[in-house]
């Protein structure tokens, strides 16, 4: 009988290729469809190893969830960019490889970012989520935010709705 560990951590440089891929197959299945091909691949294209890498180092700060040895997702957590909103902290991003999703480890990277967050002395959360990504809609709301914003991102002259999800 073989065990697989589990481990939620602090990224290091050295997971940057595993993140790269596990943002390329992520945004591919959250968001073909809804965000125009051409702003999504090129989205995806800058965002490879070098980027993450650079991002940890500079002291960016991404979880990942560790299956066996190898990343199924990855969160990056920090201040809230929105002034309007009184929640002290965010979650920037939270994505698992496709095939890890619907078995409980959102929940459990979800829950580590949260901790995390209020380790680091910020009250309050938000997450933003577009609407049209009925996966993420459903995962925070069953995860007891509350939707209280309203904003837009611009993707090739196409206006997406975003949602903010607010935890105190």
């Amino acid at each position: 009988m073989n065990t697989l560990t589990i481990d939620i951590r602090k990224a290091e440089p050295r997971d940057a290729r595993e993140i790269a891929d596990v943002h390329m197959e992520a945004w591919r299945g959250a968001y073909a469809g809804i965000i125009p091909h051409r702003a999504l691949s090129s989205m995806i294209n800058r965002r490879g190893a070098d980027w993450w890498a650079n991002a940890i180092r500079r002291a960016a700060t991404v979880l990942v969830v560790e299956i066996g040895g190898n990343i199924a997702g990855y969160a990056t957590i920090g201040r809230n960019r929105a002034r309007e909103l009184r929640q002290q902290g965010e979650i920037y991003e939270l994505y698992l490889r496709p095939e890890y999703q619907g078995i409980g480890l959102g929940s459990r990277l979800f829950a580590a970012a949260r901790r995390a967050l209020a380790d680091n002395g910020l009250r309050g959360m938000v997450v933003w989520a577009l609407e049209d990504n009925a996966n993420a809609l459903a995962f925070y709301t069953g995860a007891g935010g509350r939707d209280i914003a309203e904003g837009v991102e611009i993707f090739e002259q196409r206006a997406l709705k975003k949602i903010a999800f607010v935890w105190e």
